[in-house]
């Protein structure tokens, strides 16, 4: 069996997450505890209790789902000897790559937390809101090919493209609000679902360069080792294990798009990956590991069961 382990990216936040490890492991206390620290405000609380409206801002919503990643990766560890190691390859959606990276030792938890604040914050701040948008192309005739002929028409009107790749019939687009708006007529008539996104800013794209720069200052100071096993890159969709390569793709993973499809592919085919394990909250990348690669078993790991449950099945 060769493992990958998979860390969720926004969207997959919701109030109460973390919370049975929380109860259930001084370990995973710790993690709440440590990023409450570094951040210096009560994320702990707001993930247990709400509200909603708030945990949902960019900056908030990245360094939770990153601590809740952490926090069962830790409790893992302790409570079970599960050691990152036993992984060949770790992967996160946009935000989770860095929830990958703490998880594997290149970036500490507490410099993980203050970089996804200043993430959430920096692409926020790059586009006004209401100036950006997003939207999710689904359904059976929903390819890349399908999606960059949308993006192409929006772009005759302002900036539009392909942000995420997700999976075969799953693609979402991020741009200027008009270009994305011609672009969903583009993708109906190509005989997609297309549906707008309820998100603050429009990422991955170029729009997002203000906030690129501002990564490319605060990484520019973070400290970072070679993970213990590599990362596989949203904007290469491949292993990558250098410190200075992974600084820099991830400031181009804030403009770039988010090759989540080839990434997973490549683990599936290339990488002989046969379990997935997404670890956190939700259940997201779990569904797209079952459409993208349906020979190998994935499963999440995000309760105190389920973490019992790998760890013993190992």
């Amino acid at each position: 069996m060769t493992l990958a382990l998979l860390f969720p990216g926004q969207g997959s936040q919701a109030i109460g997450m973390g919370a049975q490890l929380a109860d259930a492991f001084a370990s995973a206390r710790e993690v709440f505890a440590e990023v409450d620290e570094a951040l210096g405000q009560k994320l702990s609380v707001l993930m247990r209790e709400g509200p909603e409206d708030q945990l949902t801002l960019t900056e908030n919503a990245q360094p939770a789902l990153m601590a809740v990643s952490v926090a069962a990766i830790r409790a893992l560890k302790v409570e079970f000897g599960f050691d990152v190691s036993a992984a060949a390859y770790v992967a996160g959606h946009s935000l989770g790559e860095y929830s990958a990276l703490a998880a594997a030792g290149a970036i500490s938890l507490s410099d993980t937390a203050r970089l996804l604040k200043l993430r959430g914050q920096a692409m926020q701040r790059a586009v006004p809101v209401g100036q950006g948008a997003m939207a999710s192309l689904i359904g059976p005739k929903t390819d890349l090919a399908l999606a960059e002929a949308a993006a192409a028409a929006g772009a005759e009107l302002g900036v539009c493209v392909v942000a995420n790749d997700n999976n075969a019939g799953n693609i979402v687009i991020s741009g200027e609000k008009a270009a994305v708006d011609r672009a969903i007529e583009k993708a109906k008539e190509l005989g997609a679902r297309a549906i707008p996104l309820n998100v603050s800013a429009p990422f991955h794209c170029p729009l997002m360069q203000p906030a690129a720069d501002e990564m490319a200052q605060a990484l520019a100071d973070a400290r970072i080792v070679a993970p213990v096993v590599p990362v596989i890159a949203n904007v290469l969709a491949r292993p990558e294990s250098d410190p200075e390569v992974i600084r820099r793709l991830l400031v181009e993973q804030v403009t770039g798009r988010v090759r989540w499809r080839e990434s997973m592919e490549w683990m599936a085919t290339e990488g002989g990956v046969t379990r997935f394990a997404e670890i956190g909250s939700g259940k997201v990348l779990t569904g797209m590991a079952k459409r993208i690669a349906p020979d190998a078993e994935s499963l999440p790991l995000n309760t105190p069961e389920e973490l019992e449950a790998f760890a013993k099945a190992l």
